[in-house]
């Protein structure tokens, strides 16, 4: 088949369009909405990707995250059971460490074993705020550069050792309680307790979309004395420069020792670079996205029944028409790729129409999520319009070989 016959063909097919517009919109419906779907998602998927991984970076190339299990993915029931990271743990990092240029202990307000819903409340005056995000930590946290402040200053570790009533709380909570009043020096009451405001955090620059900054950070020494059964630490790991693999060896020996893990015996704790969360995240995003992908492809399945059953019907519409082309001389094969032409035509365009339609998702949810930066990345498009093709292909077989199939003279004398 010739250059003169493909543009011929495809000319046919556009004219055939043309003269059942509805219907050729009706037939390749499906087929757009599966294409627009499946580029609308990626993008989605991307820009969360790219949320989440910027997120999982700040905490920055020489830092190491210390907890009993995995931060990011899935944990077992024996890894669940572990015993927690003490305080303790963290002082023996840093004074046996020498890769290690800081520690910063992070105290979380509930406990991992206890039973019932743990609810944490932020109050001032009439206003209030639920879910806050609290934990305990040190001056370090802030020095580490887990902590930038948009008024006010960060707690030392003076206050902390001293357990002194004093928070620092994220931009949100500020919003929520004060309404454009300076938080600074104000009393607000975390869960009963009343501690005093001296400084406001910014929202972090990774945070994810919508997400907002619940943030109440207390010294650690205060928080422990306002949540006596609070056990669950997280250990935040600042290595020297260039230093990372040392101290990540130096951490992983001082706390089998301190753990008294057997020499045959795993890890009683998990440590986590930056680039190992991020990994671990992609891992969960890739089997969503073959899931979203699959489940988009419905779309694409119902628009290929569509256009098989109307191919059909236009070979029945047709068949006068196929019997003149046979009996001047055209062969089976061009009715086969006349017909596939026409069918790879309808679902192609289809492609290209939700290919519009998967930009415009995409558009209209950075426009609304402005920090969820979507794009519609090379691999979506392209199998968005790669498979709309190859359902024009695929559903178009049977038709065309009925086609190529009718007797001329039969075809001839149909009415």
């Amino acid at each position: 088949m010739n250059w003169t016959q493909i543009r011929a063909g495809i000319s046919l097919a556009i004219d055939t369009i043309r003269g059942h517009k509805l219907r050729a919109f009706l037939t390749v419906l499906g087929v757009i909405i599966g294409t627009g779907t499946i580029i609308g998602v990626g993008s989605i998927i991307t820009g969360f990707d790219s949320a989440i991984t910027n997120i999982l970076r700040s905490f920055g190339t020489n830092t190491l995250i210390v907890f009993k299990f995995k931060m990011v993915g899935h944990s077992t029931p024996e890894e669940r059971q572990r015993k927690p990271l003490t305080y303790e743990q963290a002082t023996a990092i840093a004074e046996r460490c020498p890769s290690v240029e800081g520690v910063s202990p992070y105290l979380f307000p509930w406990n991992m074993n206890s039973r019932g819903p743990q609810i944490f409340r932020v109050k001032y005056k009439g206003n209030d705020m639920y879910q806050i995000e609290m934990g305990g930590t040190e001056e370090g946290y802030a020095s580490g550069g887990q902590a930038e402040m948009k008024s006010g200053r960060f707690f030392t570790d003076l206050e902390n050792q001293h357990h002194m009533p004093v928070t620092v709380i994220g931009e949100d909570v500020d919003k929520a309680l004060f309404a454009g009043q300076n938080a600074v020096g104000k009393d607000v009451e975390v869960n009963g307790h009343v501690v005093t405001v001296i400084g406001v955090m910014k929202r972090p620059s990774a945070s994810m979309p919508g997400e907002q900054d619940k943030r109440v950070l207390l010294p650690y020494h205060t928080m422990r004395k306002m949540f006596p059964s609070a056990r669950e630490n997280m250990i935040i790991v600042v290595a020297k420069e260039g230093k990372l693999a040392a101290a990540e060896d130096e951490v992983r020996a001082v706390l089998r020792q301190e753990r008294r893990d057997g020499n045959s015996a795993r890890d009683s704790f998990d440590i986590s670079t930056s680039e190992q969360m991020v990994q671990d995240f992609r891992k969960i995003t890739a089997v969503t996205a073959v899931v979203m992908v699959a489940l988009s492809s419905i779309g694409l399945l119902v628009g290929g029944i569509g256009v098989m059953n109307i191919m059909l019907v236009s070979v029945t519409e047709r068949t006068r028409e196929i019997g003149v082309r046979k009996a001047i001389g055209a062969r089976r094969i061009d009715i086969v790729l006349q017909f596939l032409t026409e069918a790879v035509v309808l679902t192609g365009l289809g492609g290209l129409i939700g290919m519009a339609l998967g930009w415009l998702i995409a558009t209209t949810v950075r426009i609304f999520f402005p920090s969820l930066p979507t794009s519609v990345p090379l691999w979506a498009a392209a199998l968005g319009v790669i498979v709309s093709v190859g359902v024009g292909l695929f559903f178009g077989i049977w038709p065309a070989n009925k086609a190529a199939r009718l007797d001329p003279v039969e075809a001839l004398r149909y009415e």
